[in-house]
């Protein structure tokens, strides 16, 4: 059977992937963000997953503010990077999973979550910055994808708690699939960071800190937090971080807590990234 054997919470911010795509990863602001993922591109190629599944939300490439799906699987073939206003990325398209994709939606409503198919999707930052990240430049990506976008944008935002539990459907659905196939799931965006209005620039490392702790040992503490207090404690974007809760209901209860790296900033953004493992 399939099986989830290890989750990746990492950050998405998108000048992140303008530093890297514009050859300033070298210069002296943004060395120690790319330096802090070598032994995470270390442990992805050792590891050799066969599929990805990526949590990510998009921002207005795929979807507008006409239809805005609380959580979105992509059951594509292959998926094109988004242009985001200055040109797509230079990096590869994404391959999908179609067959994976589309037993994760059948076993997922059948949980009673109501997934969105999507057949045709662009895929921006929010997806490709965290592969940059652990793949570094590629002609192709090592393996094929399984985008699940989620609403962090527009409210209302799933709970934590829903997102954790739909990890816990997703897990259930890869381990009736069929083949034989190592998963490694993602979890992106967050951590704390406001883009906009007064507050613009927050950053609270103490909750920061606090929520990678909980995530290896306490998760279930970290889905009863409610909206407000991320808004209130991370910035209007903080909110992102429930998409890390997806990834970790989907492994196990008891995990191993491989690498942890958090930087700030980057851009104006606090950046964490966290490599789990399950336990047996």
């Amino acid at each position: 059977m399939a099986r989830i054997v290890a989750g990746v919470a990492c950050s998405h911010i998108p000048a992140i992937g303008a530093a890297w795509d514009n050859g300033k990863a070298d210069e002296p602001y943004w060395r120690p963000v790319f330096d802090g993922f070598e032994y995470s591109k270390k442990w992805i190629a050792k590891f050799k997953p066969d599929v990805l599944i990526v949590v990510y939300n998009d921002h207005a490439s795929a979807f507008s503010l006409e239809i805005v799906p609380t959580f979105a699987i992509g059951c594509a073939a292959e998926f094109p990077i988004a242009d985001e206003g200055w040109g797509p990325r230079p990096v590869p398209k994404v391959i999908g999973h179609p067959e994976l994709a589309s037993h994760i939606v059948q076993s997922t409503v059948l949980d009673e979550f109501d997934i969105t198919i999507v057949n045709k999707m662009e895929v921006d930052h929010g997806l490709t910055v965290p592969l940059s990240l652990m793949f570094g430049r590629r002609e192709a990506w090592p393996c094929p994808v399984v985008p699940l976008c989620v609403n962090v944008v527009v409210y209302p935002v799933p709970t934590g708690h829903r997102c954790y539990m739909l990890g816990r459907a997703i897990r259930k659905a890869v381990e009736s699939f069929d083949l034989d196939l190592r998963v490694v799931i993602f979890g992106t965006g967050g951590m704390s960071h406001q883009l906009q209005g007064p507050r613009a620039g927050l950053i609270n490392r103490e909750f920061d800190t606090r929520f990678l702790d909980n995530l290896t040992r306490d998760p279930q503490s970290l889905t009863r937090i409610p909206h407000i207090e991320y808004l209130r404690e991370t910035g209007s974007e903080g909110i992102e971080m429930v998409m890390w809760l997806i990834m970790r209901g989907a492994l196990d209860d008891d995990v191993r807590e491989a690498y942890r790296f958090y930087h700030v900033p980057a851009s104006n953004t606090a950046l964490g990234h966290i490599i789990l493992e399950n336990a047996s």
